[in-house]
């Protein structure tokens, strides 16, 4: 597991139920790791998915990610965007900050799609981490990525895009492992 390249992911959604919202954008960066600590940056990329049940949307998810039909009108459907994500997270370890809901998303979408989930069993939640590496830490009373960002001085200008927060959550991993 200390060998195995990492795949950190974000998402942007409709809203916060998977079983009725979707996901409209994931940014993923490979990372290679050497004995369990992350080195270089092997690949980064985001795919933008043209949502199908817009009217299941929650407006105020829609306006905290951005999304808007211009952006969206060369995104690809689903299952093609799933298919790649599947080929370039071939066995990686899923790393995300609150695991459960981004793979909730991604589950539903594999299992929606009928691709093929190629990725390493173990996933990574940095908040868990977050809190293992900070509870001792009085000024850190809040793990969200926005508080943790702020916390190791890291820049996210563009919050709330799922390749700006993957970016920031690679380098909260990096000073976490550094603790």
């Amino acid at each position: 597991m200390k060998n195995k390249n990492l795949a950190f992911i974000d998402i942007e959604t409709t809203g916060f139920n998977p079983e009725t919202q979707e996901i409209i954008e994931i940014g993923c960066i490979i990372v290679k790791q050497n004995d369990g600590i992350p080195g270089e940056i092997i690949e980064e990329f985001e795919l933008k998915i043209k949502p199908e049940k817009l009217e299941n949307a929650d407006p105020e998810a829609l306006s905290i990610n951005g999304y808007n039909e211009a952006q969206w009108l060369f995104a690809s459907n689903l299952e093609q965007a799933m298919q790649v994500f599947a080929d370039k997270t071939k066995e990686c370890i899923f790393v995300a900050h609150n695991v459960a809901f981004d793979w909730s998303f991604i589950a539903k979408a594999f299992a929606v799609t009928g691709v093929e989930n190629k990725m390493f069993y173990a996933k990574i939640d940095t908040i868990s981490f977050a809190l293992a590496k900070l509870h001792k830490d009085p000024n850190v009373t809040r793990y969200n990525l926005g508080s943790l960002c702020e916390r190791f001085g890291i820049t996210n200008d563009r919050a709330h895009t799922a390749l700006a927060d993957t970016r920031a959550t690679v380098e909260i991993y990096k000073k976490l492992i550094e603790l």
